[in-house]
């Protein structure tokens, strides 16, 4: 094998690696923002629980139930539910909140942390009509 040959397949495999670590970057960001929309997806059918007990949504985050009058609404830590995704493991890739709630609506929405910081997705959101909103038109699937 002479040094020319060696240059070859040293030139290939960073070609190829130029191209498939990007692909493998994006391959991780997506299989962790399904572990979270899965995680917002739990959460919500928990909120549906609460309300089915409660008759209210209110009441299921850290915010005083007092400020859930008519009308109002309050954000929060679920109290109800994991306050981050994924739910198992170790390393979280999204805060869960209740962004707005009233006592027949809510919001909820997933935010990105650590390596998901600057995802094309961003911020992911479900509602209690289960209408689910994030920075792109394909994030949900």
């Amino acid at each position: 094998m002479t040094l020319l040959e060696l240059m070859i397949v040293v030139a290939i495999v960073g070609i190829i690696g130029l191209v498939a670590f990007p692909s493998y970057q994006e391959f991780v960001r997506e299989s962790r923002r399904a572990d979270g929309q899965g995680a917002l997806m739990s959460f919500a059918g928990a909120m549906e629980r609460h309300f089915t007990i409660n008759d209210s949504y209110c009441g299921a985050g850290t915010t005083a139930e007092a400020a859930c009058g008519a009308g109002a609404t309050h954000k929060g830590s679920p109290t109800i539910f994991d306050t981050q995704a994924p739910v198992d493991g170790d390393d979280k890739y999204y805060d869960l909140t209740i962004s707005a709630v009233t006592p027949t609506s809510f919001t909820l929405q997933a935010t990105a942390i650590n390596n998901q910081v600057g995802d094309r997705c961003g911020n992911m959101t479900i509602t209690h009509t289960g209408a689910r909103n994030a920075g792109d038109t394909d994030c949900w699937r």
